[in-house]
């Protein structure tokens, strides 16, 4: 019943609802689409929020508290990618290039998912640590260097294979933009504190749950154009991206308690652990394995996880952390 209400309550979000308006309005044909250079244009804008905001509740907090944290962060993002390409390639039956395409996104993370979820705690006045959009950014890269290194490992005996040099590799993952933005953000964040983050906070801090209901949105429009996609992926990669969010979740909010997160923290951390990446994973992939098939990899990330996350996932990961937690 717990978990029936937290779903109401998440369905009845702006923010959800404009996403099911986007796949709506995708599966009618209509006409409706954002001006070129929209999509970006938000996604920068959330990312640097959301490591302004992180870097100036940082600023605030005592650095041995986050040394916990950011270790087992490191560490399930280590984990991840190298169960999850042994998942699609033993059971699932993917080749190198696509069971480590797919394992990169599900070991990185997803900003939007990770922006929805704190709303949704914020509405019900949940607290959590400051640091949290800290350890989002220790997270989005990890996984895909270890994804791709597997890959690598793997395709070694290949004298046919191009390789591509891990340093055009790492160059990509550490200069792309999400990467800057978020960083940047944090770093300002830092510098600046709470005096300098209250200069700018009426561009970042009550436009955002506007700003990302548009992101939503948009976001609905591209998941509802990958539907048909759902058919070439098949069954398993739909359990797959189903599935493994909740048993991503469930282990990283575990984790969140052993390392002593608050509740909120520990939610937001399994929300983490959960998501899948469908900024910076693409784009790395698309260099690193060219050969690997985005029918696969963007399908399960944006059109399976993504929306399962923010409709059904999210308060089933808040049910989850209560109940670990004894709430």
């Amino acid at each position: 019943m717990e978990v029936l209400n937290s779903l109401t309550t998440s369905m009845s979000s702006p923010m959800v609802l404009a996403f099911i308006l986007g796949l709506i309005a995708t599966l009618l044909k209509s006409d409706l689409k954002f001006p070129d250079g929209w999509y970006l244009g938000l996604t920068a804008y959330l990312l640097f929020a959301i490591g302004m905001k992180g870097g100036v509740k940082l600023s605030l907090v005592n650095i041995s508290d986050i040394i916990k944290p950011a270790s087992i962060a490191i560490l399930i993002c280590i984990c991840i990618p190298i169960w999850s390409y042994f998942i699609l390639k033993k059971i699932g039956k993917f080749d190198i290039a696509n069971a480590a395409g797919i394992a990169a996104h599900y070991g990185s993370v997803s900003v939007v998912t990770f922006s929805e979820a704190s709303s949704r705690l914020d509405l019900l006045k949940v607290d959590y640590e400051g640091f949290m959009p800290s350890l989002l950014a220790i997270m989005e890269i990890p996984a895909i260097i270890i994804a791709l290194f597997i890959a690598r490992i793997a395709k070694k005996n290949d004298i046919n294979e191009e390789k591509v040099p891990i340093k055009k590799i790492l160059h990509e993952l550490l200069t792309g933009k999400g990467t800057i933005l978020l960083v940047g953000g944090i770093l300002i964040g830092i510098i600046s504190g709470k005096k300098g983050y209250e200069q700018v906070m009426p561009l970042f801090d009550a436009p955002f749950k506007g700003i990302l209901t548009l992101f939503l949105l948009e976001v609905g429009l591209v998941a509802g154009r990958r539907l048909g996609d759902l058919k070439k992926a098949g069954p398993f990669l739909i359990l797959f991206g189903v599935l493994m969010p909740l048993i991503h979740g469930t282990i990283g909010i575990f984790l969140g308690s052993l390392v002593g997160l608050s509740l909120g923290g520990g939610t937001l951390f399994g929300v983490l652990c959960a998501s899948a990446s469908y900024i910076a994973a693409p784009a790395s992939v698309r260099i690193a394995l060219p050969e690997a098939s985005p029918t696969y990899y963007l399908t399960a990330s944006l059109a399976i996880t993504f929306p399962f996350n923010v409709t059904i996932g999210l308060p089933i990961y808040y049910s989850i952390a209560k109940a670990i937690y004894g709430a």
